[in-house]
């Protein structure tokens, strides 16, 4: 469960970072936009600035950028000297510190609980939520065979990683979905994909976002042999079967409605894609569910 959880805090960084919410400040002079990683007594701040991580402490609303420059091919450390006198009076062991994200947390956090008793560890993506849900709809399979444009039904399940205070506007999706075959169209297909979710209108009654399928893996099955015309008039036998990893970058649009203690959702999946091509058909492939808090 731990390395599972890790997994996602690690997807969801790594979709997220660009768009994080930051703050500006101006030290010695130079304007910078920088995430608060810990906050309290001592703050640990941070960004990536033309292309180069960036750490800064403040304390007493002053802050100071941690440095570690190099001479000689020697690293100097300076940083923890500024982390020394920052924490005078209290004893911290900078001897084994890192100029890393992870590291400088720790000791920020370690620090800030000495000097407060009250203090609660603090970072990004400590305040995340677990969200579960399910769904039910139709759809008429864009991007598969399907000559008479029939609609099938499916049905799937969104497991979803949702920060509030770190990263409001995004979210990341594990989805499930299944369809099913008809007397009409003789094709279903089980679909697992990591989405990305940008909500571009929030409120405290509804979330208007922009789903991106970023991986998709897909298991499809015919239960009766297609034979098609190519482009040369020439007949083949139509193979869609078997698991596939479909290219990235497949949009949709949805809203969560909160009702009670979850949220009434409705989906618009695989509107438009950038790589897969299409039957040519409108796309059909609405559904609408209900997620909890888990």
């Amino acid at each position: 469960m731990k390395r599972l959880l890790l997994t996602l805090c690690v997807a969801l960084c790594c979709f997220t970072v660009a768009t994080a919410q930051t703050q500006s400040y101006t030290i010695n002079g130079n304007s910078y936009e920088l995430q608060t990683e810990v906050e309290g007594p001592l703050t640990l701040l941070w960004n990536v600035i033309a292309q180069e991580y960036r750490y800064f402490i403040k304390k007493d609303d002053v802050v100071t950028e941690l440095t570690n420059t190099e001479k000689n091919g020697d690293y100097q450390q300076e940083y923890k000297a500024q982390l020394q006198n920052a924490t005078a009076g209290v004893a911290m062991n900078t001897n084994r510190l890192n100029l890393t994200l992870a590291s400088l947390r720790k000791f920020v956090n370690d620090y800030n609980k000495k000097v407060d008793p009250t203090y609660q560890d603090n970072s990004f993506l400590t305040n995340l939520e677990y969200r579960l849900g399910a769904f039910g709809g139709v759809t008429n399979n864009i991007f598969t065979f399907n000559p008479n444009n029939e609609s099938t039904p499916q049905f799937g399940i969104d497991f979803e990683l949702y920060d509030a205070i770190a990263l409001p506007s995004h979210s990341v999706v594990f989805q499930y979905k299944q369809t099913l075959s008809t007397d009409e169209f003789d094709y279903s297909s089980s679909q697992f994909s990591i989405n990305h979710r940008l909500k571009f209108i929030k409120s405290n009654t509804i979330d208007v976002f922009l789903n991106t399928k970023l991986i998709t893996v897909t298991n499809a099955q015919r239960d009766t042999e297609v034979i098609v015309t190519d482009e040369n008039m020439t007949e083949v036998t139509l193979d869609d079967e078997g698991t596939s990893l479909q290219a990235p970058i497949i949009f949709g649009l949805g809203a969560d409605i909160k009702v009670g203690p979850g949220f009434i959702t409705v989906n618009y999946h695989d509107a438009v894609s950038i790589f897969n091509k299409s039957n040519d058909e409108f796309p059909v492939d609405v559904s609408a569910g209900y997620k909890i808090r888990l």
